[in-house]
């Protein structure tokens, strides 16, 4: 199966269970592999026929901007949920970090994976 991927995708949000984390929003970094099928679309090399990593970016911001979760585990089960709606993926594998969110690391989260058939999303 074939990757569209989303790297580094650095949005702000508000996320965590604290008082002082819920203050404000706060960096939240973010990795999406997409797993398609790019044939069709490197055949007719229209951007119909392929999964538009521009599309999902914009709506996992909007998302990430829009909401205000608890935990990274909630954030990353609805941007898969996001991107498992988008024509063409049949799997991703969602990675949410929260940079600087612990002393002494640069940063912690959690990467998920989950498919269209799991009705996990």
């Amino acid at each position: 199966m074939d990757k569209v991927f989303i790297k580094d995708l650095l949005v702000r949000g508000v996320i965590g269970v604290s008082e002082k984390e819920r203050s404000a929003a706060q960096d939240i970094l973010i990795n999406v592999v997409m797993y398609t099928d790019i044939t069709q679309g490197a055949q007719t090399d229209d951007i119909e026929h392929c999964v538009n990593y521009r599309t999902a970016a914009k709506a996992i911001i909007a998302h990430v901007e829009k909401v205000s979760r608890f935990t990274v585990e909630a954030l990353s089960s609805d941007i898969a949920a996001l991107c498992l709606q988008m024509p063409g993926v049949q799997r991703v594998k969602v990675r949410v970090e929260k940079p600087g969110a612990v002393r002494f690391s640069r940063s912690v989260g959690v990467e998920i994976v989950r498919k269209k058939e799991d009705g996990t999303a």
